[in-house]
């Protein structure tokens, strides 16, 4: 096998990775190899049964031998049809079954690898790897490799009678493989680096289209939908002509192939002929032997075609490995330490500098030294870009510091298995995210196991419970997509609900009421304000109540804290903060 990826310029370790998928299904795998074996051997009975009912029936005059040749015929040609059909469905079975288990891989994969991964590489361009290229595979599994193989034995059964039948004419019929081998190859590598480059402008395609429909309203509003449908257009017309480029190539391979093949074949039906009239070869004989040449020049077509298939599974299955082979930028610690028991919930930053990985010489911390106690009610203020929500996303350990340490209870947090450090913090942020299901299952991202009551508890305690009453089936209404139908400040509440069921120990609100009315602004702060009785809170404020309510003012700018106090001390001693606050809070 790794001989024939060889051949057709594939990395031999490529489709031998996509085997441990399918190492489970051994008794299936044996069932359709049995049903291939069956189906193939039925077919080349066949010859042999015309061979008989032409030398015996026909030639012989004997009707009996032809009755018995019919009957034989049917008899055969009904057990290959059923065992072409249990082989159509195992291997059908197999080809889904393998692109089920990649599927799952790759995206139980994809949720251990850190935001950044997403934002460096597209979640559009992802999406496309995960369904279209794994759809690929699926045809390759479930039906190309099935055609492949049974070609493959019906040419080598084949090949065989041949032999038996004539040797010297089957010289003939091997002068064209080589001739069909060669383009194969050749043609095949092409294939492949088309088949590659289809696949990523059909990924730039749906890449693009998802970012146009999930701002639509923004499009729509800008009357911008003429220019989108000319990107659009010619981002469609580039994958065209890529596929284009694929479908000529493979075409040129087909072609070439079927011209050598059955002129092959030609030559030998009219050497056969010169046979029978010399008296060297019976009518049966040739008759069988051009069957058999039939069975493998269409078997040499047939691979020649499946060769295009394989060149282009082998590019979707590099895309789908490239995943696969994605490492976390988040090293997960091997031990990892447990959380601190109790968690108090002192929070600090130590000598932490930080850049973000595309844009590694420009720092959004440097040098910050910040300490948090348990309970602490901290609000970070200062201008865009100074690193407040940074820090935020530190504390989650969705980026590592290149410098310094962030600590919880004293504990490093690189040392901390990710998943346990989140589940004792919860975020909510300045555009809540939403997903499709009912308002139950978004209000369970916070705690999978809260029954009705708790979740209720939890929607009156965020001011949500009145509109969610009002929704067609309460907690069980279907949301769509983003929860779209629900107002800003709606989907807020229903986000700070799903904090207030975490219960978490560290809360992180990244200017978690800036969608809400001053009214229900009132509501939700007095329930944060019990929410956040005892527990460490760091919020991001641009609202007057959210920093005057704060124990502790934290003035941030270009990275570095500036100045630390109360609302009242720093109106006092921080130009910046005092700056600020007039732009800020002066329409409160």
């Amino acid at each position: 096998m790794a001989k024939n990826h060889l051949l057709l310029g594939i990395q031999p370790g490529l489709f031998w990775r996509l085997g441990r998928f399918l190492s489970p299904y051994k008794r299936q795998i044996v069932l359709a190899a049995l049903a291939l074996m069956l189906a193939a051997g039925c077919v080349l009975l066949l010859g042999q049964g015309l061979r008989l009912v032409v030398d015996r029936g026909f030639a012989a005059s004997d009707p009996r031998w032809l009755n018995r040749g019919l009957l034989a015929t049917l008899a055969v040609v009904a057990v290959m049809a059923l065992a072409s059909a249990a082989r159509f469905y195992w291997v059908s079975w197999i080809g889904e079954r393998l692109a089920a288990d990649l599927r799952r891989a790759v995206f139980d994969h994809l949720l251990t690898l850190e935001p950044e991964f997403f934002a460096r590489n597209g979640a559009g361009e992802i999406q496309s790897r995960l369904t279209a290229d794994t759809s690929v595979l699926q045809s390759l599994f479930g039906s190309s490799i099935s055609m492949a193989l049974r070609n493959l034995l019906t040419f080598i059964g084949a090949l065989i009678f041949l032999l038996i039948t004539s040797p010297v004419l089957t010289l003939m019929v091997l002068v064209g493989i080589p001739l069909t081998v060669v383009p194969v190859i050749w043609f095949g590598r092409r294939v492949r680096r088309l088949s590659r480059s289809s696949q990523d402008r059909v990924a730039e395609l749906g890449s693009y289209a998802g970012e146009v429909l999930q701002g639509i309203e923004t499009v729509q509003a800008s009357v911008h939908e003429a220019q989108d449908r000319q990107q659009y257009a010619t981002r469609v017309e580039d994958a065209f002509d890529s596929a284009r480029a694929r479908i000529v190539q493979r075409a040129l391979l087909t072609g070439f192939a079927m011209l050598i093949i059955f002129s092959a074949v030609g030559l030998i039906l009219w050497q056969g002929g010169q046979d029978v009239l010399a008296g060297r070869m019976s009518p049966g004989e040739l008759t069988a032997f051009v069957f058999y040449a039939l069975i493998a020049a269409g078997a040499v077509a047939t691979l020649a075609e499946v060769a295009g298939e394989v060149q282009r599974a082998a590019g979707a299955t590099e895309r789908l490995l490239e995943l696969l082979d994605a490492q976390p930028q988040i090293a997960v610690p091997n031990p990892a330490n447990p959380l601190p028991s109790p968690i108090r919930g002192e929070v600090s930053f130590r000598a932490v500098s930080f850049a973000y990985p595309s844009r590694p010489d420009n720092r959004v911390l440097d040098h910050l030294d910040i300490t948090i106690q348990p309970g602490e009610r901290v609000a970070l203020v200062g201008p865009s870009g100074a690193g407040k929500t940074s820090l935020l996303k530190l504390l989650l350990r969705f980026y590592d510091p290149q410098q310094g340490e962030v600590c919880l209870d004293g504990v490093r947090l690189d040392s901390l298995e990710p998943q346990a450090l989140r589940s004792c913090m919860a975020l909510v942020s300045q555009e809540p995210v939403l997903f499709t299901g009912s308002v139950a299952d978004n209000l369970r991202l916070g705690r999978a196991d809260a029954d009705e009551q708790a979740l209720i508890t939890a929607a009156q305690q965020a001011q949500a419970w009145e509109f969610i009453q009002r929704l067609p089936q309460g907690l069980n209404t279907q949301l769509g997509t983003g929860g779209m139908q629900l107002s800003g400040g709606q989907r807020q509440r229903l986000a700070i609900a799903r904090a207030l069921l975490r219960d978490p120990r560290v809360l992180l609100l990244d200017e978690a009421t800036s969608a809400l009315d001053a009214e229900n602004e009132q509501r939700v702060q007095q329930a944060l304000d019990q929410l956040m009785l005892g527990r460490t809170s760091l919020v991001i404020a641009h609202r007057l109540s959210t920093v005057i309510s704060a124990d502790r003012i934290l003035v941030l700018e270009q990275g570095r804290l500036v100045a630390s106090g109360t609302h009242q001390a720093l109106l006092q001693s921080s130009p910046l903060y005092r700056r600020l606050a007039e732009l800020q809070f002066s329409l409160e």
